[in-house]
């Protein structure tokens, strides 16, 4: 009868992926135990998940948790617990743990795991996606000691990040950069630039302005320009797809107009057999009524390869039945037209 949540916590989603893992745990805890037969049931802890990679990013999440789940749980949020970095930690029936992809996959397919908090791309087999909540500032940030933007970079100057997307954006709008790995947490990658080991690098901007590290931005990329990953900035909950009474419960959480967004950045990446490790971009927006997605491909091993884009648009009512649908399909003509110019998809 353990309620058990897996949060895969990321760079690119920051610390609110650990925010909504408290959130869906008071949640869980207030509507599904009772469910389960385990009693009514206060919320007196707020699962705290302290990623070996962003652990400031969970502190802070944590924080925000229990706010939110203040807000909407009317006060039942008595405390939040901490809890040190352990490959699982247990509370009071909860368990978090922030995994990687593959361990993930194997947790979910020993149906270890009916929840999964995170980055709204994740595909797990055997999981569907319950809601999405509002999305944060999607853009990349450039962050540089010395350097305003791209423009004052001497040539060949060294850039770091490890993302093959951001790398063939990069490359596309200044050839002769040297783009450098750039690996640890927020706190390593920053102290890594402070060195000069970097004349710059790119992060999110979402979870720098969380962290309250915005001053350390100097550019926030546009849209057009920087195309994000898709579903950057937001963040999804997936369910077991057996699990219909969870899927009532989260549809609270849901921020419709941005589900429609990453529902069609979505149909990109799934047509494309994308993941966070390919050179695939893909941002929807949403405005009266008409969504329209932006789509990008670059192959990171060849030199001066050309970025291969595409754009649709389509007119669509949040009220209507098939509105995802919709949009999962925009995002699928979006990936052939990608195909069609010579980005090369993954089978999956």
């Amino acid at each position: 009868h353990q309620l058990l949540v897996f949060a895969s916590i990321t760079e690119r989603v920051g610390h609110h992926a650990a925010a909504v893992l408290g959130v869906v745990a008071g949640a869980m805890q207030m509507t599904v135990q009772p469910q389960l037969g385990l009693g009514q049931q206060v919320v007196e802890r707020v699962a705290k998940a302290r990623c070996a990679r962003h652990p400031a990013v969970a502190r802070v999440g944590a924080a925000q948790a229990g706010r939110k789940v203040r807000d909407h749980h009317g006060g039942a949020c008595k405390r939040c617990a901490q809890c040190s970095a352990q490959p699982v930690l247990a509370l009071q029936g909860l368990i978090a743990q922030a995994f990687g992809q593959p361990r993930l996959a194997l947790a979910c397919g020993q149906r270890f795991a009916q929840v999964i908090v995170g980055g709204p791309k994740g595909f797990v087999t055997g999981f569907e996606l319950a809601c999405v909540m509002e999305r944060e500032d999607p853009r990349d940030a450039w962050v540089s000691p010395h350097c305003a933007g791209l423009a004052d970079l001497p040539p060949e100057a060294v850039v770091g990040t490890s993302s093959l997307r951001r790398t063939v954006l990069l490359k596309a709008l200044r050839p002769d950069l040297q783009i450098e790995p750039l690996r640890g947490n927020l706190d390593t990658r920053l102290r890594k630039l402070d060195e000069g080991q970097y004349a710059g690098i790119v992060l999110a901007t979402a979870g720098l302005k969380r962290l309250g590290l915005q001053k350390r931005i100097r550019y926030a990329f546009p849209l057009d320009t920087m195309t994000p990953a898709a579903g950057q900035g937001a963040i999804g909950i997936e369910i077991c797809a057996d699990r219909p009474d969870l899927a009532e419960i989260l549809a609270r959480l849901n921020h419709l107009p941005t589900a429609v967004q990453v529902y069609a950045e979505r149909g990109v990446s799934r047509t494309m057999g994308g993941s966070c490790s390919m050179p695939l971009a893909a941002h929807a927006t949403w405005q009266q009524e008409t969504l329209t997605l932006h789509a990008a491909w670059g192959d990171p091993l060849v030199k001066n390869a050309p970025l291969i884009q595409a754009e649709g648009s389509c007119t669509l009512a949040l009220s209507a039945s098939d509105v995802l649908a919709q949009a999962t399909a925009l995002g699928q003509r979006v990936a052939q037209q990608l195909i069609a110019q010579g980005a090369v998809a993954i089978e999956r």
